[in-house]
């Protein structure tokens, strides 16, 4: 039987990577073997060159900085369709989503963002932790990159967020305790599919 991708989207600091962490060990412990991933994923040539960007180090126009995000997903999507195949659940801290928000809240067109990751693995299930640009910001004082410090560009990835989010994803208040967060995703996956829970 395929695995399952399930994609976490939201600002920074909505608990993407707490939620996703959460579920992966839930389905671990029902006995269902699942992957982690996180993009921008850093580790790569790619995302060290995205992490200086949002350093500041490096200076890229906007349709630069998505072509890297996207080739940063594109560098890891064999495995994620191996472990497709061997019927893991790969659960993503941030995914193609990503970069259609952030990217059209900077002027670029949806339709380019989501033609240039047409042959990415589709999720099956997307969760949407809203937050307010003004609850983001407050949860990370010091050490905002680039993004984190634009309120009014946030504000404008949220719209679209919300937007995407009409096409059957799960959106939940990232605001709210994380115990009922994580209940309420652990939930939505099993209504999904009963097998999620059990080997």
């Amino acid at each position: 039987m395929r695995g399952l991708l399930i994609a976490f989207e939201g600002m920074d600091q909505s608990g993407k990577q707490t939620q996703a962490e959460q579920l992966r060990d839930h389905l671990r412990a029902g006995g269902r073997k699942a992957r982690l991933l996180s993009f921008p994923d850093y580790g790569t040539s790619i995302g060290e060159e995205i992490a200086r960007a949002l350093q500041g180090e490096r200076e890229y126009p906007p349709d630069v900085m998505q072509l890297l995000y996207v080739a940063n997903r594109y560098e890891r999507r064999g495995e994620i369709e191996h472990w497709l195949a061997g019927g893991l659940t790969v659960v993503c801290d941030r995914f193609s989503a990503s970069s259609v928000a952030y990217g059209e809240a900077q002027g670029l067109e949806a339709g380019w963002l989501g033609d240039i990751q047409r042959f990415l693995p589709v999720p099956d299930l997307t969760v949407l932790l809203d937050i307010s640009p003004e609850r983001a910001a407050s949860r990370k004082i010091a050490d905002r990159d680039r993004y984190e410090r634009d309120l009014e560009m946030l504000g404008r990835v949220r719209e679209t967020y919300l937007r995407l989010a009409q096409d059957g994803w799960l959106v939940l208040d990232g605001t709210g305790a994380r115990e009922a967060i994580a209940q309420a995703v652990a939930e939505a996956v099993a209504a999904r599919w009963p097998s999620a829970d059990h080997p």
